[in-house]
């Protein structure tokens, strides 16, 4: 009896690869389910800008931990050699990426099929609180249409939410991971710099403040989505110590008591919401009971020096546009890139040289306050 479709936007990505391995339904038949949901939920939601016509056909290892799962890439950050790479702007219509990234190597070799690229703001930055862009339209969040699913990986967390695929990568620099899987109910993870590789030509990717990953179901998904993901390679500026064992064994194993800090005083210029506080206590009270030691933790960073790096990684980004308009033979101007990015655009041509240097400086105060 071939699967239902309630019956495969139930399982999580290690659940299906658990049936493939028991050859209860094959590959082709989760790539079949996958469209058929696309099909049905997309229209609604647009979270996915393409599924491609040849899904059924596209490589991926049928053994590791996520062997026949369908899988849908973000549409900035790490490419398909041969794919579609717009970047949510209408500047890169039509572009093909060259680059084959190690991110989508490891992803093959971990069993997924890549099957689609989902909506993104502008860059991943447009509005990238938000889930819209000139480009792709308004991506709604699949538990209540009238909002948003957050950003800027906003189409690969609606798109999970809503049953289209288990798993889909994501990219982070400013929460583009952590808020869509916030919004949307799911678990979002930026991993340390020099976790993942973002190799091989976006090895420190926004100076080192952004990192691609994943956006997932469940907690085991995401440990063996590390697993498939993790490994430095040549050329890469930051490799950290790697796991003394796999993070999927790490789940099995007790924790011992944890020192968790606790942030319910404002970190910035918000207030903090009380339905917020009332959430982030209640989650410290859970963790007592468990036996961790809960502190309060005031913040670890200047506020002026990380709204210095927050500004400035926006005005150094904008630099990048001409190069970027000399790549495929357009200009940036009001006809290709949307309204917020032309006028970071137009303030980053007025900033003189010594601006890097001061941005550079304040993102090492803030990584050595952080780090102690």
């Amino acid at each position: 009896v071939s699967m239902k479709l309630h019956e495969y936007a139930s399982h999580d990505a290690t659940g299906l690869a658990e049936l493939v391995r028991r050859r209860e339904v094959t590959a082709a038949e989760l790539i079949r389910l996958a469209r058929e949901a696309h099909d049905q939920i997309n229209p609604t939601i647009n979270a996915v800008i393409e599924f491609y016509e040849d899904a059924g056909s596209v490589p991926g290892s049928d053994t590791g931990p996520f062997a026949g799962v369908p899988f849908l890439r973000k549409d900035i950050g790490a490419s398909e050699a041969g794919r579609l790479q717009e970047q949510g702007s209408r500047l890169f219509k039509g572009f093909r990426s060259t680059v084959e990234s190690y991110f989508m190597q490891r992803a093959r070799a971990g069993g997924l099929r890549i099957v689609g690229r989902t909506t993104t703001p502008e860059f991943g930055i447009g509005m990238a609180r938000m889930s819209e862009s000139l480009a792709n339209g308004i991506t709604r969040n699949p538990w209540q249409l009238d909002r948003t699913s957050g950003g800027s990986s906003s189409g690969s967390a609606a798109a999970v939410a809503a049953g289209i695929v288990p798993i889909a990568s994501a990219s982070d620099g400013l929460g583009s991971t952590r808020t869509p899987a916030a919004f949307c109910g799911l678990v979002g993870l930026n991993p340390s710099r020099g976790r993942i590789s973002g190799g091989p030509d976006q090895q420190d990717s926004s100076h080192g403040l952004s990192r691609t990953f994943v956006v997932c179901r469940s907690v085991r998904d995401m440990a063996a989505a590390l697993d498939v993901f993790s490994g430095a390679y040549t050329g890469d500026p930051f490799v950290i110590a790697p796991p003394e064992r796999p993070y999927v064994e790490e789940l099995d194993r007790p924790t011992g008591r944890l020192r968790i800090g606790l942030a319910t005083s404002p970190w910035g210029e918000r207030k903090l919401e009380p339905e917020i506080r009332a959430a982030v206590e209640q989650t410290a009270k859970c963790l007592e009971t468990m036996g961790h030691l809960v502190e309060e933790m005031s913040p670890p960073f200047v506020l002026a020096d990380m709204k210095r790096v927050e500004i400035g990684f926006f005005n150094l980004w904008a630099g990048w546009l001409d190069d970027a308009a000399r790549t495929v033979g357009r200009t940036a101007d009001e006809q290709t890139v949307d309204p917020i990015n032309l006028e970071f655009y137009r303030a980053a041509q007025q900033m003189p040289l010594s601006y890097a240097r001061e941005v550079f400086e304040a993102m090492r105060k803030v990584r050595a306050d952080v780090g102690e």
